[in-house]
């Protein structure tokens, strides 16, 4: 799935929370960050910080994939 809005990466986070059935208190004690950011995260805050978000997506099995766009290798991945 390509996201390239913060509410497009919350939405993401909110339907994998829901597949999984997991609260939103639960999503962010799980997680290590706090019930309010989780919300703002689902709500598409475009301020969250990188590193909690990372903690969200690894706690609900999700990860991060980069490409430059038209599809150019720019480098830097793993071999």
């Amino acid at each position: 799935m390509e996201i390239t809005t913060a509410e497009q990466l919350g939405a993401t986070v909110r339907g994998r929370r829901r597949q999984l059935k997991v609260t939103q208190k639960d999503l962010a004690m799980t997680s290590g960050t706090g019930l309010r950011f989780v919300v703002d995260l689902e709500r598409g805050k475009p301020t969250c910080q990188i590193g909690k978000i990372l903690q969200v997506l690894q706690a609900l099995g999700l990860v991060v994939e980069t490409r430059a766009l038209g599809g150019v290798e720019t480098g830097g991945g793993q071999p």
